[in-house]
């Protein structure tokens, strides 16, 4: 049996501006086959979410380096 894919899902390298993303948008909806394509809107849980991640990667980092000497 041949495997089939119903949708993607494109994570973007970081955050763009409004005017950038209806351009991406549009270029996506030009490939054939593509039914929809809906922006997913940045919200502050997400900046908490990367802050708090960024802080535990840097804790995480610097007990290494501790452990090490």
């Amino acid at each position: 049996m041949i495997d089939r894919a119903k949708g993607f899902t494109v994570t973007l390298e970081r955050d763009i501006k409004q005017e950038d993303f209806q351009r991406v948008q549009e270029a996506v909806e030009m490939i054939t086959g593509v039914l929809h394509v809906e922006p997913v809107l940045a919200t502050g849980k997400d900046h908490v979410t990367r802050m708090r991640l960024k802080n535990d990667i840097t804790r995480n980092i610097l007990k290494l380096i501790n452990e090490t000497e």
